[in-house]
């Protein structure tokens, strides 16, 4: 039981591997979430921000993956170009766009007072 959770584990981790290397986006936000980390132990969060901003991260990074394999599989189906393909892909880069611009949101109002106040 153990081996196979350790296996899924694994393979897990591959599949997020193979999408930092493959997607530009996702190592964007791979990139953010890290500096807001080491923002976040600069600037002292309370354990409630924390619990925020890995929620945040988690739900941006989480979504990004999940638009990233729904590409492949709609490229797989349809392989060549076609009107619900570009429907399909948009509707999910809009989902990833909202999920950002409110995690975006929260981090301002979040860092706001250890910044400027």
């Amino acid at each position: 039981m153990l081996k196979s959770y350790l296996t899924s584990v694994k393979r897990a981790g591959g599949g997020i591997w193979f999408v930092l290397k493959t997607e530009k986006n996702f190592k964007i936000q791979s990139i953010a979430a890290l500096a807001v980390i080491v923002l976040s132990f600069a600037a002292g969060l309370s354990k409630w921000e924390w619990i925020v901003i890995v929620l945040l991260i988690g739900m941006v990074l989480s979504l990004e993956l999940i638009n990233s394999t729904v590409e492949k599989v709609v490229d797989i189906i349809h392989p060549r170009f076609h009107g619900q393909v570009k429907v399909i892909k948009d509707i999910l880069a809009g989902a990833v766009l909202i999920a950002a611009t409110i995690a975006a949101i929260i981090g301002v109002i979040i860092f706001w007072p250890y910044l400027f106040e």
